[in-house]
């Protein structure tokens, strides 16, 4: 099964990686691309469609106003605005007042969408309740705890040498340095595990780094967990993944079982440790959204460069 359009908004390295895995898998019959600039989103949607006509996908790429896109069943927000990140610790908050303005003139086009919104700009759980309380969207998602997740079954199958089919576990709470390793509930082959908690933590704060200092940006992991992401939203198949959503008066990264592309939350059970990290992620994001409150609006550029 289809979806008959997914919308991308921004061309940057996350939006062209989402874009060639959504025309490499098929998921929808139109990707529907809009960016900072018309020329942008234009050579973009040629270079896919080029792709599309290599791998014979049936993925037809198409450059659009952002207006458009409220027609799509699902739209990836990957707006990036241009800034200089110079922070060494909590670097996904660097984007916190350089991002905002833009996310907000995004909420105020999608204002009563009733699609699915995929949030991949950071700090994604910021960002994620700013659209939602902006627009009044009832599904909207950040990306974020389910490509941590993806991590922390690598790491650990190889600390334990196993499969990563093998690992059950959950990164959920804040994309970034207040993640919570759900490490009281991971199993390996169905029984408890017993997981090196500092190994694992030191690899997932080194790793986004090490990927960005090689190439440049992170890219191919976000997209491969937003097209996992989207399969659920779009109930082409179920099950679970963990998405930043609202979860008391705040949205942080939690599990949600997705049936028929409902979902549902499903926190694992935490241990006092990881229940106390939790609530200070809790506590740090309620504090941190107070930032974004009366930033004013700046619409997405449309211009030809």
């Amino acid at each position: 099964m289809r979806a008959p359009a997914v919308g991308v908004i921004g061309a940057g390295a996350v939006g062209q990686a989402v874009g060639a895995a959504l025309v490499s898998t098929g998921l929808c019959d139109r990707l529907l691309l809009t960016s900072r600039s018309v020329d942008q989103a234009a050579a973009l949607a040629d270079d896919l469609n080029d792709m599309r006509a290599g791998l014979g996908s049936p993925v037809k790429a198409h450059p659009v106003k952002v207006a458009e896109l409220r027609d799509c069943p699902a739209v990836v927000v990957a707006v990036r605005a241009r800034f200089t990140n110079t922070r060494s610790t909590d670097v996904r908050m660097g984007g916190l007042h350089a991002n905002t303005p833009a996310l907000l003139a995004l909420a105020e086009t999608f204002r009563g969408y009733p699609g699915t919104l995929l949030v991949v700009t950071n700090p994604v759980d910021l960002m994620t309740r700013l659209v939602a309380e902006a627009s009044g969207c009832a599904r909207v998602y950040g990306l974020g705890s389910s490509l941590d997740t993806a991590r922390y079954r690598l790491t650990l199958a190889r600390l334990l040498d196993v499969p990563v089919d093998a690992v059950r576990g959950h990164v959920i709470g804040e994309h970034g340095d207040a993640a919570v390793v759900c490490a009281s509930s991971t199993t390996v082959n169905g029984a408890p595990a017993r997981v090196p908690l500092e190994r694992v933590r030191a690899e997932l704060a080194e790793r986004p780094g090490r990927i960005s200092a090689g190439i440049g940006r992170t890219r191919y992991g976000p997209a491969g967990a937003l097209v996992s992401a989207l399969r659920l939203a779009l109930g082409v198949e179920d099950g679970i993944t963990e998405l930043s959503a609202p979860h008391g008066d705040v949205c942080l990264g939690i599990p949600l079982q997705f049936t028929g592309g409902r979902p549902l939350p499903c926190v694992p059970p935490l241990d006092d440790a990881e229940a106390r990290q939790l609530e200070a992620a809790r506590s740090k994001l309620r504090a941190a959204y107070q930032g974004v409150c009366g930033v004013p609006v700046q619409h997405l550029p449309v211009r030809n460069t």
